[in-house]
């Protein structure tokens, strides 16, 4: 019952956190609006990103000695940032101008076929899981829920 409860959590939090995005990425646009630059706008929230993070950390404990362990870390370790980067800044470019529902209907869509690339071929260390029928239809009905937020 516990496990179960706990997997209710998790997907409670993912979806929570997939809510968090679109929202995120309309507060930014309003920062870019005041600050007359999207990517000013995504570095400002990098910032305040990282320093709620850094408040997180000391108050739930998180020993920084941790951070020792980065001279181990491979280079696509370090790559993780400028993804984030990348994406909180072109949400910010994008929804001006495509609007909030069609940039993440495209986001998704994206994320969709890169997830079935990485768990086919299990990169970067993700397990192997092969791309079947269903989840090719799954792709194929989310492009189409893409063209038609795109067409109405």
């Amino acid at each position: 019952m516990k496990a179960l409860l706990g997997t209710y959590f998790f997907v409670v939090l993912a979806l929570l956190a997939g809510m968090m995005m679109p929202a995120q990425a309309a507060i930014n646009n309003r920062l870019a609006g005041f600050l007359e630059n999207p990517v000013l706008a995504a570095f400002v929230s990098f910032v305040i990103g990282t320093i709620a993070l850094f408040i997180y950390i000391l108050i739930a404990g998180i020993p920084l000695g941790n951070l020792a362990s980065l001279k181990q870390a491979t280079f696509v370790s370090w790559t993780g940032g400028v993804l984030g980067a990348f994406f909180v800044a072109s949400a910010v470019i994008l929804v001006p101008r495509l609007g909030v529902a069609l940039t993440f209907s495209l986001i998704i869509a994206g994320q969709m076929a890169i997830t079935l690339v990485l768990d086919h071929y299990g990169f970067l260390g993700v397990p192997v899981r092969e791309v079947s029928v269903l989840r090719l239809v799954g792709i194929a009905m989310i492009i189409s829920g893409v063209v038609l937020i795109r067409r109405f």
